[in-house]
């Protein structure tokens, strides 16, 4: 089986894992826990459009901030206050790259690192391809050590050299750390007042869930 690691567009017709760290992938893993389902969309007024006929509650950023009216934004600690209905969310990379996914689509990030690597190597047939989110088609090392947290389960197959370098560069828990908490991402979520979604996001295998998008929807798998 081949592991291959690509920023943004997905090639596989197999199995893709979507990888938004700061903080799609955290949140949506998160948000399943009490939720029974979640929908993505990729526009506002999507969402605005289909919140009556699922009766759902909105969550949603842009740019790192809170979308005006919407009931939360993208956060994995603001997420656990809500249960029960589904969720609707944008956001402004992930939600986008999964749409673009052809393949069985999962979704992972370091609290789930092992459980999707799990998962992904028992649905793969010949492929498995990380989907790096990055940030408005700029590459993103958060979801580059964050691919290579999840790749760090997969060593025992074939990695294309971009899933080797992943790979490598998580070998120092710390470095990986100190250099997400230091990225442009972090940074503007700092500004934003959420620093201490920068910290929860880094932690490792904390979940079990592995979300799957398929139809439309967001699903534990």
């Amino acid at each position: 089986m081949r592991v291959s690691l690509s920023l943004e567009r997905s090639f596989s017709h197999d199995v893709s894992i979507m990888v938004d760290v700061l903080r799609a992938s955290t949140t949506i893993t998160i948000a399943l826990e009490k939720i029974p389902y979640i929908i993505p969309t990729v526009e506002i007024e999507e969402a605005l459009t289909m919140t009556s006929k699922n009766k759902a509650f909105f969550a949603g950023e842009r740019g790192g901030s809170t979308i005006e009216g919407f009931d939360t934004g993208n956060s994995p600690i603001e997420i656990q206050k809500y249960a029960g209905k589904p969720m609707i969310i944008t956001t402004s990379n992930g939600t986008r790259i999964l749409d673009g996914i052809k393949g069985r689509a999962l979704i992972g990030s370091f609290i789930n690192a092992q459980a999707v690597a799990k998962k992904a190597a028992v649905a793969a047939v010949d492929e498995i391809e990380l989907v790096m989110a990055g940030v408005r088609g700029r590459f993103a090392i958060e979801d580059f050590l964050g691919a290579g947290e999840i790749i760090s389960y997969l060593k025992k197959y074939d990695l294309d050299e971009m899933a080797q370098s992943a790979c490598l560069a998580i070998q120092n828990t710390e470095l990986v750390d100190e250099h997400v908490k230091n990225s442009l991402s972090a940074q503007n979520l700092r500004k934003l007042g959420f620093g201490a979604d920068v910290e929860f996001c880094l932690q490792r295998n904390i979940s079990n869930i592995v979300p799957q998008f398929k139809e439309g929807i967001i699903k534990k798998f």
